[in-house]
């Protein structure tokens, strides 16, 4: 008999003490502002499995760090040559504390992984004082190694070689340190961002840094949706190479690059960099502008310039995102300019390497279908680019998904390009990519419907 009220007690307890961790977890959200939509998700979250979501809420569910921890906000610096306003969008990124408009000498696309390769190592052979890279993957196999090795060459003979890793986006480097020792031996500056087993308190497991940023002699940059690692780029074909962009800029964009990296490097080792060629100009053919977006931006300049320029586009949205999760506003943006006769596709694949991606964005995309967007699936291995083409007038190019976790959560960086010849060259790509697409969504039985419709309720916090 005492052996049962013992266990009552402690049952009862239990559900107490977790229905109090539930409450204090609202209390958080109710102060931290969050939105309906997500509040929502974390506490249905939490009433069917109140320990372990109270414990992963805590853990992913802030957005912004402790004051104290924070990583300094990345503030544009004052340009006596800032241009004047070109269009809504410019004045969009502009007033919520993005970088100025930016006229670059030189612009290129690439979409052929062996030529991004090929221009990738060329830029490293051809440095002379400084390469700073900072990516989402690192792994050590062919591709990898070939650049760490050219790398390591350079740091040897006296380039400032600095590399910023993400310590979750490559877990297996970060975990296996002792393969990077040759390397740092060499001279190469190694980091990783938020290392997962430092600084508990500064680190936040949910916020990623996803840039892709290659800066060579601060004087051009690399830049897109390619990681270091056989599936993104490599000297040979793969049947199994994802499709990928890369982009090569030359101007003063570069010293907003910079300024992107810096502010990284310096929250990850503590140590300042400087921008040392004054020699950049300005002036050229391709207008552009860099737009970060993350914990460090201020305000979501990159969120309210991709509303502005849907809801601006006359003719055309094609969106490219291997990972398509929009939130309520960015849906209904879609919806409005398809009803406004606006031809809107989004090209995504098949099959991602994330299934749960795909299961979350099936419902999302089947709602739009029925309003008379496009769905467009690639049926190649895997298409990882990003990209968002809008009329004729301008095209968004860099590491940035249509979801959330890059718009708000990950340490981003986009480019707004405004040039004819680059949004002529990305449309030819782009209906390249449509050759190789099937048109609409997938019949789904019940059982399918019902799981897409489950696992939308935590779009929010994905």
């Amino acid at each position: 008999m005492g052996e049962n009220v013992t266990n009552i007690i402690l049952y009862h307890s239990l559900i107490v003490f977790g229905e109090l961790l539930i409450f204090i977890s609202l209390v958080h959200m109710l102060y931290k502002r969050r939105t309906p939509a997500s509040m929502t998700a974390w506490l249905l979250s939490m009433v069917l499995m109140p320990y372990l979501f109270v414990v992963l809420y805590f853990i992913f569910g802030s957005r912004k760090h402790i004051e104290k921890y924070k990583k300094n906000n990345i503030e544009p610096k004052e340009d006596i040559k800032n241009p004047s306003i070109l269009n809504p969008t410019d004045e969009i990124i502009r007033s919520c504390g993005g970088f100025t408009l930016r006229k670059d000498q030189e612009f290129k696309l690439f979409t052929n992984p062996i030529e991004a390769y090929r221009v990738f190592m060329d830029s490293i052979q051809g440095a002379k004082k400084s390469i700073y890279i900072s990516t989402y993957v690192l792994k050590l196999d062919k591709t990898g190694k070939s650049i760490m090795d050219a790398l390591a060459k350079k740091a040897k003979s006296g380039v400032d070689v600095k590399i910023l890793v993400d310590s979750i986006g490559s877990w297996r480097l970060y975990f296996d340190q002792h393969k990077l020792k040759g390397y740092r031996d060499n001279g190469v500056a190694i980091g990783f961002f938020m290392p997962a087993l430092k600084m508990p308190f500064r680190n936040y497991i949910n916020l990623r840094n996803h840039r892709k940023i290659y800066l060579f002699d601060d004087s051009f940059v690399l830049s897109g949706g390619m990681n270091i690692a056989d599936e993104y780029l490599g000297a040979d074909e793969q049947k199994e190479r994802w499709e990928d962009m890369l982009f090569l800029s030359k101007g003063r964009s570069v010293m907003d690059f910079f300024e992107v990296f810096a502010s990284d490097w310096f929250y990850a080792s503590s140590k300042y960099i400087e921008f040392k060629n004054q020699d950049l100009l300005d002036g050229g053919d391709t207008h552009l502008q860099v737009v970060p977006s993350g914990p460090d931006m201020q305000k979501d300049a990159l969120y309210e310039a991709l509303l502005c320029a849907i809801y601006e586009a006359k003719k055309r949205i094609w969106i490219i995102s291997p990972y398509f999760v929009p939130n309520d506003s960015l849906s209904q943006a879609l919806i409005v300019s398809a009803h406004k006769g606006v031809d809107v596709k989004i090209i995504t694949p098949k099959n991602s390497n994330h299934i749960t991606a795909d299961l979350t964005r099936s419902s999302f995309m089947r709602d739009l279908e029925d309003e008379g967007v496009e769905i467009w699936l690639y049926e190649g291995v895997m298409l990882h680019a990003k990209a968002i083409l809008f009329d004729e007038d301008a095209v968004m190019l860099g590491s940035v998904n249509f979801d959330n976790r890059s718009l708000f959560l990950n340490y981003d960086i986009a480019t707004f390009v405004y040039s004819k010849r680059v949004i002529k060259d990305t449309f030819s790509w782009m209906r390249g990519l449509l050759e190789n697409s099937q048109q609409g969504t997938k019949k789904a039985s019940s059982i399918r419907i019902i799981s897409e419709n489950f696992m939308r309720i935590f779009a929010p916090v994905m």
